[in-house]
């Protein structure tokens, strides 16, 4: 069966029993339909006293296009947990349609780990992300307005930093121009989009804490700079209060379920290679007040989700992870062994060893640089075979990394209660979360702590144009914010090839600039786009409906 037959076929419960079994009242959730509901945030004063669950971050090794399975772990855990009796609660972003038509699918679990109803989920949802969209491109439309008006803040035109934005791969919007058409049109200026994900607003949204911290992140935003180069704040503009208006309700968190009736807090979604990767704050937080366990995941491979998960949301949250679940395939590591994909159905063992250097480096990171107690889950594949799955457990072994085998795909949470047993048992441990650099270090120092000690580099180069952008950040005030590094996913450094481990490598910073709002550093690598392109073959061209409305091809 395909994901979305098995998702089709699954028993679910009415939304109103998943907020009772919570121990939700009625004037505590909002139904969208029979199956969603958003929460309201008087929630999280009414449970202020309840003393919060254990916090689970799932996270992974690089990622290769053989897929890796974090959403898929992190369900199939939470429905593991509840078969050991435990109570556990699921934390996940929502989808972007971007990927769900690109090159990835859908983002609601797989097999029989899904959260659902999973088609709603992939398209549209609640409507949150274009709510967020609204926002963004209402401050674009005012930004542009007021130079039209007779621009009585001086804004430059060549100095706005804000974009427009659209949920969909679409590389045509990049870059553009603008306003065109003579003066009643606008004045005429370089423009471009980034994807809703990669949005300021989008971040905000999931680091706020409540209306009244969204509205003031939103004044914070700096949408460009005056001819004398002082910034020009959104609240220059007298906008938060109209964008805050159109995320009053995408700010509440949505509740669904897993296959198996786990409560799933579904909310918010950033990129983790060009934003910080996490679901939002208030859904974390609900989700700890809710359930003994609060299993949730970062985005994309431990040196992007992971990390920011811990360097960004914990510091502006206050959250620490009790304990950290990092993914590995057979799959994934016989690419970083140098296996073509087409040959990954291929027994081959020596290729694991080849790229098992890639989970040292990440399950070190986790225990070394934020001193945090972790668990390998092997996500099993159809396609393992019992000597490649023996053999990846004995270097595990020999590393004395604590490992279990993952079968939630297959078998959901009794697949995965081995699993939970051992996330029980790990976040007992004491433990004192690090960080890879001080919050007290310049923006350079910040950037090399990450560089060096995440991600294995050996030297970080800073274009003259990346260094001018530090020195008028830290001359603004700046120097005080963490750092949200954008760097390719598919490698440990800014480079793609550089598959596996590789060490000694420099990191070239090229452009840097602050999401004054969100409240960090945006620090841009490599090759790294904020608006992504569609592949030669998108998934949107196998998606189709039948004439009495069934959705097909959605993966």
């Amino acid at each position: 069966m395909t994901d979305l037959e098995i998702a089709h076929s699954a028993k679910m419960l009415p939304v109103k029993t998943i907020c009772e079994n919570l121990g939700l009242g009625e004037d505590d959730y909002e139904l969208y339909g029979k199956y969603k509901a958003k929460i309201s945030l008087s929630v999280l004063d009414k449970l202020k006293q309840k003393p919060n669950g254990k916090l689970v971050l799932v996270t992974a090794i690089t990622p290769t296009p053989a897929g890796e399975g974090k959403t898929t772990t992190t369900i199939g855990l939470a429905d593991g947990l509840n078969k050991i009796g435990k109570k556990a609660v699921v934390a996940l972003r929502e989808p972007s349609l971007g990927p769900v038509f690109g090159i990835k699918g859908g983002a609601a679990g797989g097999g029989y780990a899904q959260v659902v109803p999973m088609e709603d989920i992939n398209l549209h949802f609640t409507g949150d992300f274009h709510a967020i969209g609204a926002a963004n491109n209402l401050l674009a439309a005012m930004i542009d307005n007021h130079i039209h008006q007779g621009n009585a803040l001086n804004i430059d035109v060549k100095s706005i930093t804000w974009k427009r934005c659209v949920d969909m791969n679409d590389r045509q919007l990049r870059f553009i121009v603008d306003g065109l058409g003579g003066k009643a049109n606008g004045t005429p200026r370089e423009d471009g989009f980034d994807i809703t994900v990669a949005s300021e607003i989008m971040a905000i949204l999931c680091l706020s804490t409540g209306i009244g911290d969204l509205k003031k992140r939103l004044g914070n935003i700096i949408i460009g700079y005056n001819y004398s180069g002082e910034p020009v704040y959104c609240r220059d503009l007298k906008a938060q209060g109209a964008m805050t208006a159109l995320l009053k309700d995408a700010i509440k968190p949505n509740l669904v379920q897993t296959l198996e009736n786990t409560p799933a807090f579904v909310h918010g979604g950033p990129f983790a290679n060009i934003a910080h990767g996490c679901n939002s704050v208030l859904a974390t937080k609900l989700a700890l007040k809710c359930g003994d366990y609060c299993i949730t995941e970062a985005g994309f491979g431990a040196d992007l989700g992971a990390e920011k998960f811990m360097d960004i949301k914990c510091r502006s949250a206050s959250l620490k992870p009790d304990c950290v679940v990092m993914v590995a395939t057979v799959r994934a590591l016989k690419m970083h062994g140098g296996v073509s994909k087409c040959d990954l159905n291929k027994e081959d063992t020596e290729a694991i060893e080849r790229g098992f250097p890639n989970l040292i480096k990440h399950v070190n990171n986790i225990l070394h640089v934020f001193t945090l107690p972790v668990v390998v889950a092997i996500n099993r594949f159809p396609g393992d075979t019992e000597k490649e799955i023996s053999t990846l457990m004995r270097l595990c072994k020999e590393f004395e990394f604590k490992t279990v085998i993952a079968d939630g795909y297959a078998k959901g949470g009794s697949g995965m209660t081995d699993l939970a047993k051992m996330v029980v048992n790990l976040c007992d441990m004491y433990s004192v979360m690090s960080h890879p650099y001080d919050m007290d270090r310049s923006i350079e120092d910040k950037i090399r702590g990450v560089a060096v000690h995440v991600y294995g580099a050996g030297d970080v180069n800073f274009l003259p144009r990346a260094k001018k952008q530090i020195a008028e950040l830290e001359r603004l005030g700046f120097s005080n914010l963490p750092v949200c590094i954008a760097k390719t996913q598919y490698s440990l450094s800014d480079n793609p090839e550089l598959i596996c481990a590789p060490i000694g490598f420099t990191i070239t910073v090229k452009n840097v600039k602050v999401s004054s709002g969100a409240g960090f550093i945006v620090v841009l690598t490599g090759d790294i786009m904020t608006m992504p392109g569609l592949p030669k073959v998108p998934a949107a061209e196998n998606i189709d409906v039948t004439d009495d409305g069934e959705i097909l091809g959605l993966f």
